[in-house]
């Protein structure tokens, strides 16, 4: 039995930047590779990281008989097909969010992992932070009361032009990149929502820059989130209910200023409920491996995955629509 995990880099994408640090400090796992387009810019990339080997093309790295996970931070719109291989190559696959830009995508990728026996998970880190396992708890336990409502934001100015995340062909879009976390974020809270509504602002490229959306529940609680590329850093959430309000401050990207805050029903005072400081990167790290070594549940499977998945096609749909759609 093995006892930690080779890693390897499917790209030398800007977020790798994130992961380097998480895959170095967690206990048992251990960065061996990284793949680019070209031979001179993977080599380049790995002397720069330390990284022992490089490959110059990705099918390279998935026959590597050295790589045991295969960390993929591609355009979103190539998710679904290099996860697909590099899972039918017999490895592991953390996958950047979001999992696909289909929920048949999604399906691929399930029977691909069942099919290998190998483990897939989306790079849906804040999930695995303590933060938010607190924050459900605390709802579950019934510190809001009956909930009623949650809300969420997410946005920051991309000033690039020449972004991926403006680029229709490659899966660009506020909703796809930012507001993914506040539907993760309130379906992780609250459950799967039944019906969604979603107005979208489109930019010069044709994607969304921004988008606002609505999530409905037959037991009548509500959810709204919004999300844009053309506003100021903003990252909230706060859920309320019969007996008050639990805020959670910088939910995404999780940080030393990150914390729980909760007020009851007839006061002005907030408590505060603070959480150790844990990398989110880590955990997502340390998740994988504990389900692959360990045999561990993941947090976020790969059918809550597309589930979410599901529900932003569903916003997608009903910005063309112009009604709401069920998911």
């Amino acid at each position: 039995m093995s006892t930690h995990l080779n890693w390897g880099l499917l790209s030398t994408a800007r977020i790798n930047h994130r992961l380097i640090p998480a895959i170095r400090a967690a206990k048992r796992a251990e960065l061996v590779a990284v793949a680019s387009r070209s031979q001179t810019r993977a080599t380049d990339y790995a002397a720069e990281w330390d990284i022992p080997r490089a490959h110059g093309d990705y099918q390279a790295l998935l026959d590597d008989p050295e790589v045991d996970v295969i960390y993929v931070p591609l355009p979103n719109s190539l998710h679904a097909d290099w996860t697909v291989r590099a899972l039918e190559a017999g490895k592991h696959v953390l996958c950047e969010k979001p999992l696909a830009l289909t929920v048949e995508d999604c399906d691929r990728i399930i029977a691909a992992a069942d099919a290998a026996g190998v483990v897939a998970m989306e790079a849906i880190m804040v999930l695995y932070h303590p933060l938010h396992h607190q924050a459900r708890q605390l709802i579950r336990d019934g510190a809001v009361g009956h909930v009623k409502v949650a809300r969420s934001s997410f946005s920051f100015f991309l000033d690039r032009p020449d972004d991926v995340r403006w680029e229709p062909t490659l899966g660009g879009g506020s909703l796809w990149d930012l507001g993914s976390y506040p539907v993760s974020l309130i379906r992780w809270l609250l459950g799967e929502p039944d019906e969604v509504f979603g107005w979208q602002t489109l930019s010069d490229s044709g994607v969304d820059e921004a988008f606002t959306g609505l999530l409905r529940y037959d037991s009548g609680v509500l959810g709204s989130f919004d999300c844009g590329f053309q506003e100021p850093f903003r990252s909230e959430a706060e859920v309320a209910g019969t007996e008050g309000t639990l805020r959670i401050q910088r939910p995404y990207p999780i940080s030393s200023t990150s914390r729980l805050l909760l007020r009851k029903r007839g006061t002005d005072d907030e408590q505060v409920i603070t959480q150790a400081q844990e990398d989110a990167y880590q955990c997502e790290v340390e998740a994988l491996t504990a389900a692959v070594l360990d045999g561990a549940p993941l947090a976020v499977p790969l059918t809550s995955s597309r589930a979410n998945v599901a529900a932003l096609t569903a916003l997608y749909e009903s910005t063309r629509r112009g009604e709401p759609q069920t998911v």
